[in-house]
């Protein structure tokens, strides 16, 4: 849920990258520091293991200030694809605002990206969020490589829940990454506007809001 003080006119949002593991979240959130220019932009936090997986979470604040003097700040987190972290997970994902779930494409990987998001489901579950209502992207990532399911099947099979379509990626070649933020961006827009009325009482529309947090390098998105 956000976290707004009117004292200081602050308003935080919190996003949290989650998937099996070594399905590219932390890669996701890699790229999205190298490749995003928004007004601020704060140092990208990897902790890690010995064997090179992230073991908390990856942190990436971005942010923008509107004309009204509201500072708007989302943070990006990434949770552990461990099972043996699984208390981790559940800390990060409390008080999320929006999720992107990021899975893997490979044909022998599906079953854990079920397991997954059956972990997601139940941990949302667990600390009072519901997915059906949580703004979300499916992210199936690593489209790049061999022996991957073919889209209009992932599509097909997704049709008919609240986060179709999936998005598409390679977030080791950068392709995909930034429109799936901005399919989150919108998705977290209505709610968050219809909360604090964005538009009328700061000036951020949906697409300021989605311009201003996702604008990227060489790019004029304002």
């Amino acid at each position: 849920m956000p976290d707004f003080s009117p004292e200081d006119n602050k308003l935080a949002l919190k996003v949290v990258f989650y998937g099996p593991a070594l399905s590219g979240k932390t890669t996701n959130l890699m790229q999205l520091h190298s490749l995003l220019n928004p007004e601020r932009k704060g140092e990208l936090m990897v902790l890690e293991t010995r064997d090179d997986r992230t073991l908390f979470f990856d942190m990436l604040p971005i942010g923008l200030r509107s004309r009204s003097g509201l500072d708007l700040r989302l943070k990006l987190y990434t949770v552990p694809g461990q099972v043996q972290h699984d208390s981790t997970r559940k800390a990060v994902l409390s008080r999320a605002d929006g999720v992107v779930f990021v899975a893997d494409s490979q044909v022998a990987q599906q079953d854990n990206n079920a397991i997954a998001f059956g972990n997601l489901e139940d941990n949302l579950d667990k600390v009072g969020l519901d997915i059906d209502a949580l703004p979300m992207v499916v992210q199936f990532n690593k489209r790049d490589l061999p022996a991957v399911v073919d889209e209009a099947e992932l599509q097909a099979r997704w049709a008919g829940t609240p986060w179709a379509p999936l998005a598409m990626a390679s977030a080791l070649q950068g392709t995909g990454v930034i429109e799936t933020f901005r399919t989150l961006l919108d998705r977290l827009y209505t709610g968050i506007d219809a909360e604090f009325d964005l538009a009328g009482k700061h000036g951020i529309d949906r697409a300021t809001f989605i311009g201003r947090l996702s604008a990227s390098h060489g790019v004029d998105d304002a």
